[in-house]
């Protein structure tokens, strides 16, 4: 059964990765890379701000670095107890996929789908009522996830086991944060 799901997972990688081509692999490297998001969580926080406040919105803050640091240190715990190579290193893999970008640590399970997931999650349950189309915030995990199987980092199942981590993390923060709100951070 496990053999038949790690199968699954890598003729599903393939087809994804196969979809790309050189005219977007630029696009797609850009993407990836956490620091040209800036300009996106900047203009999310600022939208926060302008709702909520600034003394909420450092609490929201304050929320948000404590589940990025959980959810990434469960991660790299994942990564290191499961070593599942990823799949521009498997040798069995990486010479019929498109390996546009390379890493060294493992795969299992996508750091940064896992970590933007929960960061959406959390948002979401704590914003949802501020913002009329605030569930067009996990396009961004979508997106962003999706950059990691097209450059041939992780398998479709490594994202989907990261957004299930993401989700529960965020939701069991948001729950500390709306428990610990009106005695610690009232507003």
């Amino acid at each position: 059964m496990l053999e038949k799901i790690e199968q699954l997972d890598i003729n599903l990688l393939i087809y994804l990765n196969g979809l790309g081509s050189e005219t977007y692999d630029k696009f797609w490297l850009f993407i990836t890379n956490q620091a040209y998001w800036t300009p996106f969580f900047l203009l999310l926080f600022y939208l926060i701000y302008k709702k909520v406040g600034g003394k909420q919105t450092l609490y929201i803050l304050l929320f948000v670095a404590v589940l990025i640091a959980f959810t990434d240190q469960t991660c790299n715990l994942f990564k290191h107890t499961f070593q599942r190579l990823r799949p521009c290193n498997n040798p069995d893999i990486n010479t019929i996929i498109r390996v546009v970008q390379t890493r060294q640590s493992f795969s299992f399970f996508s750091g940064h789908a896992a970590n933007t997931m929960a960061v959406a999650t959390f948002l979401y349950l704590v914003l949802k009522r501020h913002f009329k189309y605030f569930g067009l915030l996990f396009l961004w995990p979508l997106i962003f996830a999706y950059s990691r199987i097209y450059l041939g980092l992780h398998y479709p199942g490594d994202i989907l086991a990261g957004y299930f981590f993401g989700a529960l993390f965020g939701f069991l923060i948001f729950l500390a944060y709306r428990r610990l709100k009106p005695q610690y951070f009232p507003g």
